[in-house]
């Protein structure tokens, strides 16, 4: 399976998946993180979005907004839920938009989907380019040096007549800039069970270096990974919410 195989084949699946991420959470916290450091506009870009779910809280939050991802079938999904939304297929690395807007987002990890770092940096400069003055970028990001190989979250969920069972976990070697996402995915339907693995290659980097790479760019605030308040890193914990204004 290619890296980009699984997340094809089972785009339907998608969102029983995530049946346990708070999205609506998620996006009330970043709206108060635009409101606090943001210019006070309300046109917003997910990157990433996948089948939709936080642009259409976005769009509920009273903004408008829009959403990207390098995979159609999510994209096809997407649209349904948000009629009112225009996605587009792009890569987050060098993508473009006919106007800048006042916050982008990346949910999910999912800045680390960029292929190593320069892609990356790529993905930092075109994110830079499509913002407003004092525009906001926010994202959720893990630190290469915290990552436990060793630590895997899973959760069950039913549809129709099958139980489904999804495992996903970090992986770093120690050195480079390569991180793995591992992923499992167990269907049983009665007396029938599929599992199919994949592994998603993501770019590795620290919170220090991270920092390095947006600050030509970006005023940057970081948080700790928590959607119910608004607290400063503690400079411990390997999960956090970066809040970066443009210079």
């Amino acid at each position: 399976m290619s890296a980009n195989a699984l997340y094809t084949d089972l785009s339907g699946y998608y969102d029983l998946m995530c049946l346990d991420i708070d999205y609506q959470a998620q996006s009330s916290s970043i709206d108060r993180l635009q409101q606090i450091f943001g210019n006070g506009g309300n046109t917003h870009l997910d990157l990433a979005c996948g089948t939709g779910p936080h642009v259409r809280h976005f769009i509920d939050l009273g903004y408008q907004s829009n959403g990207l991802d390098l995979n159609q079938p999510m994209l096809d999904i997407a649209q349904l839920r948000c009629p009112e939304a225009q996605f587009s297929l792009q890569n987050m690395s060098e993508f473009k938009i006919a106007e800048p807007v006042d916050l982008i987002t990346c949910f999910l990890y999912s800045i680390h989907y960029n292929d190593g770092i320069n892609k990356l940096k790529q993905c930092i400069a075109s994110v830079h380019s499509a913002l407003k003055s004092q525009g906001v970028f926010c994202f959720n990001v893990v630190d290469k040096h915290k990552i436990d190989n060793a630590l895997f979250v899973s959760h069950t969920a039913t549809q129709e007549n099958s139980v489904f069972t999804f495992r996903s976990g970090w992986h770093y070697s120690g050195t480079g800039e390569q991180q793995s996402l591992q992923l499992s995915i167990g269907k049983t339907t009665g007396e029938e069970a599929q599992v199919w693995h994949d592994e998603h290659p993501m770019v590795a980097v620290s919170f220090d270096e991270l920092t390095a790479l947006l600050a030509p760019y970006f005023e940057v605030h970081i948080f700790e990974h928590d959607y119910e308040k608004i607290v400063p890193w503690g400079q411990s914990s390997g999960n956090a919410i970066f809040s970066c204004v443009k210079i």
